[in-house]
């Protein structure tokens, strides 16, 4: 790719990234995740229902479906309630006149798609979170109806290039072996394809956030068909870059600007902060490098002559000059 190529294919993806899919939200990149899981569930409880009635010789069967939209922490998703026949069917997961799913459900839904590889996991991940919304038979159907889409959506090929790529952490509550609730990260990983459609590329379980775990990530992506990531944002974790440069070395790192916008404020006192802040919005928020230097450099000279030293604004502020600017 020429360096002409590979600049109108990031201005074409963050051209159309600013009118498409939303991280959150409806058509977000959890939001499918969302919404197949709850129809799933729902179907395997249909199911369950179903295989009760069987030995009491009453003629039930499905009957249709009703459609209706649930709020959930990452926007409202689109379910479809099995019927039955004698309509004595009660979902439990989601409640018939239930519009609101039950608080801290999402986040231990999403957080099943970064589990283990093993169908055991998640069935175990559902008996020990989900055991208090529905029933010990369900919760087995329910493994059986999920594994496969899971499994395929983890294991799925993805484009061979992504112009920009974000890598960080969600952080939810699950109990742990012990039944003690605690707090758990999962690692997503959340691409940008050429048409500007943002795509949740894999999710990511462990102990603790580190370069090597980063390594396997990215080698993970490698694997499932990924030739090239033109820019990769990430935080200030030490090691991360040089963990990319060593699966994608042609990618350009950007580190988070909110990291370093709070790593920025460390040098300035808490009563000027305010002020600093819409100064420094020039640098990060200009439309083109050019831009973004000039307000850098005036930036540097207002607050030299405050009293800030040129060490302490200016040995930050190089890194706001945007990798895509």
């Amino acid at each position: 790719m020429t360096h002409e190529e590979y600049k109108e294919m990031i201005k074409k993806a963050a051209s159309q990234f600013k009118t498409g899919k939303p991280i959150f939200g409806k058509d977000g990149a959890f939001h499918q995740v969302l919404e197949d899981f709850l129809n799933a569930a729902l179907e395997a409880e249909m199911d369950v229902h179903l295989e009760k009635t069987k030995p009491e010789n009453r003629e039930n069967r499905r009957n249709g479906k009703m459609p209706k939209e649930i709020k959930t922490a990452y926007g409202a998703v689109q379910i479809n309630t099995p019927r039955d026949r004698e309509g004595s069917f009660n979902p439990e997961i989601v409640k018939k006149r239930q519009t609101v799913l039950a608080e801290g459900l999402a986040d231990r839904i999403i957080g099943l798609y970064g589990l283990g590889q093993s169908m055991r996991d998640i069935q175990k991940y559902l008996e020990d979170d989900f055991g208090e919304y529905i029933s010990a038979d369900t919760i087995s159907n329910i493994t059986e109806r999920v594994w496969p889409e899971i499994n395929e959506w983890r294991t799925r090929r993805l484009e061979t290039v992504y112009p920009i790529v974000w890598m960080d952490a969600i952080h939810y509550k699950v109990k742990d072996e012990s039944g003690i609730v605690t707090t758990r990260a999962i690692y997503n990983v959340i691409g940008v394809d050429s048409n500007g459609y943002k795509d949740l590329l894999g999710m990511y379980v462990s102990q603790s956030e580190g370069a090597k775990f980063w390594m396997q990530v990215l080698s993970d992506l490698k694997n499932r068909g990924v030739e090239d990531i033109l820019i990769a944002c990430v935080d200030g974790l030490s090691g991360f870059p040089d963990a990319i440069e060593s699966v994608f070395p042609k990618t350009n790192v950007q580190l988070c600007v909110v990291h370093q916008i709070r790593n920025s404020l460390k040098y300035i006192n808490a009563k000027s902060q305010k002020e600093f802040l819409k100064e420094l919005k020039l640098v990060y928020a200009a439309s083109t490098k050019t831009e973004a230097e000039i307000a850098l450099k005036k930036l540097e000279e207002n607050w030299a002559k405050k009293g800030s030293s040129s060490t302490c604004v200016g040995g930050f502020a190089p890194l706001f000059l945007l990798t895509f600017a």
